[in-house]
Formats: structure tokens, sequence, C-alpha cells
């Protein structure tokens, strides 16, 4: 783990991160809110999942739909990566991963290797597939799958407050592709990733964080935007203490879609717990910064500091504009 910027300057990487499409990509979401009620992420769209509360259990219900080009060039990857999504999904809200259900259309020769992908995580994680659908046809191929799994205590973005905690929780170990800007640590942690993905629910079931989200598409800067967006708690940031892969290149990290990172917030004296979870299984853990009263996203590197975002005017999805 390296503590340096790589010799970039904040200002260049408040510009890649506000530019990256995985970040800008988000923006669409907003049409949700048009047909749907966004007022409560913790059971409607919003979170990472959605809970549905059935005699008494909290069950995560989420779903992901995979880049078309991305299927294109790596079928099998494509099939990991929609159960890894997935299962990231629900254990960033507390839960523990139960079942995975799939979508597939395209030719044969194409969605045969998305499901070979699909059957190795699913081992990988210990999450059964349970079912979907299948449409074999010419022309382009269409992968989603969707997760459910029950959690003891919920982990959501409407548990931020200010004063709170903010950690980094992650899997260091990998490489980054060169095609796709993902980080993974596939092979690194494919023998331990049915225990690893269970270890936010243990977080959660200790009271040792309140809010959570994984690490996905619009990259750790990005994603951390979305956990704070619907609070509209600002942050401070010390990039000098977020864990970053040795030898990867700083701003790749930066807008990067790792196979296995979360950030949380948590009281500040349960905050400790949180890392000690983590660190005995073998994970990275850190306190990189604190939430902030006002809408300032602010990053900071020795004694620089720079806004990343404001929430009073930016949005990351727009769903509570």
């Amino acid at each position: 783990m390296t503590n340096t910027l790589g010799g970039y300057s904040l200002e260049t990487i408040v510009q890649e991160v506000r530019s990256y499409a995985g970040m800008t990509g988000k923006k669409p979401i907003s049409a949700v809110s048009n047909h749907l009620d966004t007022s409560d992420p913790v059971h409607g769209p919003g979170d990472d999942g959605a809970i549905v509360e059935t005699n008494g259990v909290n069950i995560v219900a989420c779903g992901e739909a995979l880049a078309p080009s991305f299927v294109a060039g790596d079928p099998y990857g494509a099939g990991i990566a929609a159960v890894l999504a997935n299962a990231n999904d629900v254990a960033a809200m507390g839960g523990v991963p139960l079942a995975i259900v799939n979508t597939l259309v395209g030719p044969p020769e194409v969605t045969s290797i998305v499901m070979q992908g699909m059957v190795a995580a699913s081992k990988m994680y210990d999450v059964p597939i349970v079912g979907g659908h299948l449409t074999e046809r010419p022309g382009d191929t269409s992968v989603s799958a969707f997760a459910l799994g029950p959690a003891e205590r919920v982990l959501s973005m409407t548990n931020v407050r200010p004063g709170q905690t903010i950690l980094f929780a992650a899997f260091l170990d990998g490489t980054m592709r060169p095609d796709f800007p993902f980080f993974t640590s596939i092979d690194e942690q494919a023998n331990r990733f049915d225990r690893d993905i269970r270890v936010p629910a243990q977080v959660a079931a200790a009271g040792a964080a309140v809010a959570a989200k994984d690490v996905s598409m619009a990259g750790p800067l990005g994603s951390l935007a979305m956990l704070l967006e619907f609070s509209k708690c600002g942050a401070d940031v010390d990039l000098d203490r977020l864990p970053t892969p040795v030898d990867t290149d700083v701003l790749k990290w930066l807008i990067c879609f790792p196979s296995y990172a979360f950030w949380f917030t948590a009281e500040p004296k349960t905050a400790d717990r949180c890392v000690e979870i983590f660190e005995s299984n073998d994970l990275t853990c850190t306190t990189v910064g604190t939430v902030r009263a006002d809408g300032r996203l602010v990053l900071h590197s020795d004694s620089e500091s720079i806004e990343l975002m404001n929430f009073d005017d930016d949005v990351v999805t727009g769903l509570w504009a």
C-alpha cells in the first residue's frame, strides 16, 4: 500500500474524476424519479439494493446490467462480473448473498460462455444460480443478473450523519485490466470470495458501521459521492491515507471498479471495531476521513486541499436533486 498521489496534483485528480465516464454516466439514473418515489432509498431506488421486509426479516434485492462493450469483449469475464457486482451490492447493505437469477439474450455461442463465467463466480462466492431467462437469437448479447439475501442489520446511505468516521475497506492484491477500468483480484481472491463477501454483514451485525457503498463503475471517489448524495453531507477525505494497491497508477485506481472495495461510515466510537473485523479477515480497512455537515466533498493531501463536489449544486445520480 502506498500513501502518495503518484505525482498527480489534486487539480488533475478532480478533473479526471469529474469527467470520468463511469461518474458522468450515473446522471441518467435521475429519470427513475419521474416514475418511482425515491424518498426512501432503504426500501426503494437509490441505495445499492432495496430492503423488502417479510416476516420480520430484511431481504436485500438488487440487480445489475453489464455494459454491452464488456460483454462483447470478454463474455466469460462479464459472466463473472454479473455475479460479483450483485454479491457486492447485497454485502454493501449488510446482507449475505443468498441466490442469483439472470437474463441472457444473444447468440448461443456467446451466452454459453457468459453462463460459464456466471457458474464459476457462483462457486467462488458460494451463491447458487437458481434460475433466470434465456433467449437465443443473433445479434448483440444482453446480460443482467439479480440477487437477494438477508440482512440482520441494514447499512444504508440514509444513516449518514455529520461527524461520522469514513472508512475504506478493500482487497488490494490484483492487477488493473488494460482494456477496461477494472482492478481484478479474481485470481488472487478466488478461494476466499465466499468468506470475504460476508465480512460486511459481520460489520453490520456488530453495529461497527451504519452506512456503506460498494465501489463500482463510478470509481472510489465517485462511489463515495454516491454514498453521500442522499444526505447532502460532505466529507473531508485524506487521500494520503486511502489504501492503494502496490505498483498501481493512482489516477487509474481512483476511477476504476475494483473486485472488492467498500466505503463505510461509522460512529467514531465504533470505527476501530470496523477496522478490527476486516483486519481479522486479512482485509485492508483504514479510516480516511470524516463526514461534514455542509455539502462539500473535500480532498486533502499533505497541506493542500481541493473541493471535488458540493452537493448544494452538484449531483451524481440526481435522484434527489
